[in-house]
């Protein structure tokens, strides 16, 4: 989705008027779970436009969902007024924050590099780059990259203390582990310190905002700024996010859900919206929606006294991936999931969003005669030709959602969508995929 599209939908985004101010709205939307004094906090943001950052570290080629947490808080403050910096880390990405298992693995400087280009236009598109508060992008590169080692530890160095440094939870978690941590790693809080301190000098920026499990760096930040520069500033963190039965949120088997629609598919992304728990609905619609409170309340309800009709979660996944992956992609999505079930044309679907929808389920390649007692057999949907005369007979055996009632029926080549893919089905909810060889 290009910023041009994305802003087009949070154009249509405003603060919801039912608060007195932003702090309020982050807070009931359950998005501030620490921060430094609050009471200023919600002063300062309440007053004359102010700005603030988010980093991202390019330690992989696409933000995923715990990113979007903070790219959409961006985003809201924004909206109220004030003047965003998204920071794209050049120099953190090269080292890489301590990790709870081990040492990160470097990646090599072109890699790092290509992966902030990438970055830095994820990010770009949740912002607006226009009028009186537009945001602007920085890489902490262009300030580290000149600075010797010299005047590193003279200039910033000698602000650290490391007995507070190893205080840190997630340095404390190293050091009494197996793997320990390299110098390296335990330097990264003093990097990060100092972007706040280069963005306030540059920018005059008061506010840092970030997951709460950072929130030991953002701190080492505010308390960098307070020793060098005499000023107090703030920071916020943002809660872990965590399923109603406390399992992590944004994990699938094991992987995370990307931005990149070539990492994860504007199908597999709207699946997994779709599928929220009744129980995380609404803690869904208020984090990762810019919907007001009244119609977030009335989806809950709904939720309550219709559970089966999911309207909260239909809404939530075209919200999401709307806003993620752009209108167009989304209605192709809709109608690829309609058509997976015989409620629209599957063959109408271009190839990208087939084999998404499709992805999952399972698989065969085949050659022979397209004949449909083969075809079910070669799917792996029955386990005799027996049975899958039985199916046809029975009025359960379909390609392409066309029922097939004649055991000796012969699929056409034309009938192949994109050249050489078949969905075939036994029963209503039985299906496979084929892939056809010459």
């Amino acid at each position: 989705m290009s910023p041009t599209e994305t802003n087009a939908v949070l154009a249509q985004q405003k603060n919801d008027p039912s608060f007195e101010n932003i702090w309020q709205e982050l807070k009931w939307r359950g998005v501030v779970h620490v921060s430094t004094d609050e009471a200023a906090l919600e002063e300062l943001l309440a007053g004359d436009p102010i700005t603030y950052y988010v980093g991202f570290d390019p330690t992989a080629p696409s933000l995923h969902l715990g990113h979007l947490v903070q790219l959409l808080n961006m985003r809201r403050l924004q909206l109220a007024g004030h003047c965003p910096l998204g920071l794209v880390g050049g120099s953190t990405g090269l080292i890489g924050d301590p990790r709870q298992t081990a040492e990160r693995v470097l990646n090599t400087r072109e890699v790092v590099g290509e992966w902030v280009r990438k970055l830095e236009a994820q990010v770009a598109n949740y912002l607006s780059f226009e009028g009186a508060n537009a945001a602007r992008m920085v890489n902490n590169l262009d300030w580290t990259a000149p600075l010797s080692a010299i005047d590193f530890l003279r200039e910033i160095g000698k602000h650290f203390r490391v007995g507070t440094m190893i205080k840190k939870e997630i340095v404390a978690a190293r050091l009494n582990s197996d793997e320990g941590i390299s110098y390296t790693e335990f330097s990264y809080q003093i990097l990060q310190a100092m972007d706040y301190l280069q963005l306030h000098r540059d920018y005059d920026c008061v506010l840092q905002t970030g997951g709460s499990d950072q929130w030991g760096n953002l701190t080492a930040g505010t308390e960098l700024v307070r020793k060098v520069e005499g000023t107090s500033v703030h920071a916020f963190g943002t809660p872990l996010i965590t399923n109603a039965d406390g399992t992590k949120f944004g994990k699938s088997e094991g992987n995370a859900i990307w931005l990149d629609p070539e990492m994860c598919s504007p199908y597999a992304f709207y699946q997994f919206w779709l599928n929220t728990a009744d129980a995380d609905v609404a803690e869904r619609l208020k984090v990762f929606t810019f919907l007001g409170r009244e119609e977030i309340e009335t989806l809950e309800a709904a939720t309550a006294e219709r559970p089966f009709a999911r309207e909260a979660q239909k809404r939530l996944a075209w919200e999401v991936t709307s806003l993620v992956h752009g209108v167009e992609a989304t209605e192709k999505v809709i109608a690829a999931s309609q058509a997976m079930f015989g409620k629209g044309d599957i063959t109408e679907l271009d190839e990208a969003t087939l084999r998404a929808a499709t992805a999952e389920l399972p698989s065969a390649e085949y050659a022979g005669e397209l004949n449909i007692v083969e075809l079910l057999l070669a799917s792996g949907l029955v386990d005799s030709k027996s049975a899958a005369r039985r199916a046809v007979a029975d009025g359960g055996a379909y390609v392409n959602n066309a029922k097939v009632a004649d055991p000796e029926a012969v699929i056409s080549r034309e009938q192949l969508m994109h050249g050489r893919f078949l969905l075939v089905r036994r029963g209503k909810k039985n299906q496979a995929v084929i892939e056809v060889g010459e």
